[in-house]
């Protein structure tokens, strides 16, 4: 029972012999977002800097009513990214070198673009078989071809990213496979400025598999519409 109509906002009281009265304040720090009081690591800074930037890159090549697929876009740049910086590691397994692995990421990716697009934009989907100003005797042909580079657009992003993949690896082995103790110092030399370049230039090619094979993914979803 209260003595007073003011006592509730006496700091002093207690429930169950403890001072919970300030707690109410220590609630609204939790409540509110981290970014308001926690600040972000300049990793965490560099990883939503290129994450924006590399959407920004997609959406100017998405439909307007589809700009949502940017962040999937993204995400898989991301994904196919560090899994090929892991490869560059020592005795880290390389899972961009393998087909399984690629399939997966470019089949079902186009298998869900083909659907959506046949069952909702078929119309497009048929003129899409025709290219502008074809000459009529050419159109069965031009829809043959057009059938077949459709057909193998996951089987050729899956190839593209596996042949990049292993054609730097195996070079950087077959490089180092070739130094022994018993070579001249200058020649070992040599063999680690290869390896270092070539570990440069793989780093270069694993950002830019990435991309493509993210950007063509989105050109091909642009043409659905």
């Amino acid at each position: 029972m209260m003595t007073n109509l003011f006592s509730i906002f006496d700091p002093t009281s207690s429930v169950f012999s403890l001072s919970l009265n300030w707690i109410s304040s220590l609630l609204s720090i939790f409540i509110l977002p981290y970014n308001f009081w926690l600040i972000p690591s300049r990793y965490n800074m560099l990883w939503i800097k290129l994450s924006q930037f590399i959407y920004k890159e997609f959406k100017i090549l998405i439909n307007k009513n589809a700009w949502g697929s940017g962040i999937m876009f993204t995400s898989m740049f991301m994904f196919i990214m560090i899994n090929n910086f892991m490869g560059l590691f020592p005795y880290i397994f390389t899972s961009t070198s393998h087909m399984s692995f690629n399939l997966t990421l470019s089949l079902p990716l186009w298998i869900s673009l083909m659907i959506f697009g046949w069952f909702k934009f078929y119309n497009n989907m048929f003129a899409h078989m025709i290219p502008m100003n074809t000459p009529f005797i050419l159109m069965p042909f031009m829809v043959i071809v057009e059938s077949i580079s459709n057909i193998i657009r996951p089987l050729t992003l899956a190839v593209r990213l596996t042949a990049n993949m292993i054609a730097g690896h195996l070079l950087i082995t077959l490089i180092s496979s070739t130094a022994s103790p018993s070579m001249n110092i200058i020649l070992i030399s040599m063999i680690l400025t290869a390896q270092m370049l070539l570990l440069v230039l793989e780093s270069t090619v694993a950002i830019i598999q990435a991309y493509v094979f993210s950007i063509l993914s989105t050109l091909y979803s642009s043409e659905i519409k």
